[in-house]
């Protein structure tokens, strides 16, 4: 066994040598050309029935539950007035302001919301909801008092909502007292109207 690999070694060396001695000579390495060869030809993988018994199950894509969140970024979210950002009480009326910062889940408690150029009292930023708070003594006022008073309130109450729409808000106003929600539910029932029991 010994002798067929020192007899092997000898072999490459001595074919090591004459490979050497002709690019001496000729400057150059011998390069014998490639004897021609026909590319094989391509088969097709036959196609696989499917079997009668096992239907094809597709390929899991993700979770099996929905994203959490929007997942595509609509015009209004890309616009940055429809930020909200957080701004100091207007001031003037503290009864108001107390009623806005104790509106459940206010997520700017002590301060009030700019969105698009509007100050709203308040923004639930769970249920996206902006608010606005009127805190009048509706009661005290007569009826006739009372239909003036909302008819009055009610276009300014209207802008607010279109505003928060537009910018992809709920929108809510907070009254007093039942009679004060009565009143702007008879004008507008698209309206979200709350008695704000915590003033």
């Amino acid at each position: 066994m010994g002798t067929v690999i020192i007899a092997g070694v000898v072999v490459v060396g001595f074919v090591i040598k004459e490979a050497l001695d002709a690019y001496e000579k000729r400057g150059r390495p011998q390069v014998r050309p490639a004897p021609e060869t026909q590319p094989a030809p391509e088969t097709r993988p036959a196609p696989q029935k499917p079997s009668p018994k096992k239907r094809p199950r597709p390929e899991p894509k993700g979770p099996d539950f929905p994203p959490v969140g929007p997942t595509e970024t609509s015009e209004r979210d890309r616009r940055p007035e429809c930020m909200p950002v957080p701004v100091p009480h207007r001031g003037g009326n503290n009864d108001h302001n107390k009623c806005a910062d104790r509106i459940p889940y206010n997520s700017f408690s002590g301060w009030d919301v700019l969105v698009d150029g509007k100050q709203f009292d308040a923004l639930q930023l769970a249920t996206r909801t902006l608010w606005e708070v009127k805190n009048d003594d509706f009661d005290i006022h007569s009826p006739r008092s009372q239909a003036f008073f909302a008819k009055v309130k009610l276009p300014g109450i209207r802008r607010e909502a279109r505003l928060a729409k537009e910018c992809g808000y709920n929108f809510a106003v907070g009254v007093k007292s039942s009679a004060h929600k009565e009143a702007l539910e008879k004008l507008d029932r698209t309206l979200t109207i709350v008695v704000m029991e915590w003033c």
